[in-house]
């Protein structure tokens, strides 16, 4: 049976990320690991350490992306919870036998990891990813 191994990161839609840091880096003395680019989310997003988990700054790079339509909608603030698993098929599995709604078939394939989202409808409000490196 899969597992949640810990809270990954927290997700927070941002219109600009370097004033975004601004705060968490500046303000609140954490510190930034790095800025990549995610054309998979049509996204830029700066991750911050915070002890074993990260805060991951997302700033849309298409007007038409889900970040953008998230900010339009609702402004800038939190937009997911990532949660790192061992086996993200399996777990993508056990949840559709328990009428778990993802938003894909299957887990998406990135460079280094796997990730797959349950649709919000499903968790009273909030869009989880799961996360699994490969």
């Amino acid at each position: 049976m899969a597992q949640i191994k810990k809270i990954n990161h927290i997700a927070i839609a941002v219109e600009d990320i370097p004033s975004a840091l601004s705060f968490w880096r500046d303000k609140m003395g954490l510190e930034l690991d790095h800025i990549e680019k995610v054309p998979e989310q049509k996204a830029m997003v700066a991750f911050i350490l915070v002890g074993e988990s990260d805060i991951e700054l997302v700033e849309p790079t298409d007007d038409e992306s889900g970040t953008a339509r998230f900010i339009q909608n609702r402004g800038p603030g939190v937009h997911h919870i990532c949660f790192e698993v061992d086996d993200i098929h399996a777990m993508a599995e056990q949840l559709r036998q328990k009428g778990v709604r993802l938003t894909d078939e299957a887990p998406i394939e990135m460079d280094d990891r796997w990730i797959s989202f349950i649709h919000p409808k499903n968790t009273g409000g909030v869009l989880v990813e799961l996360y699994q490196l490969k």
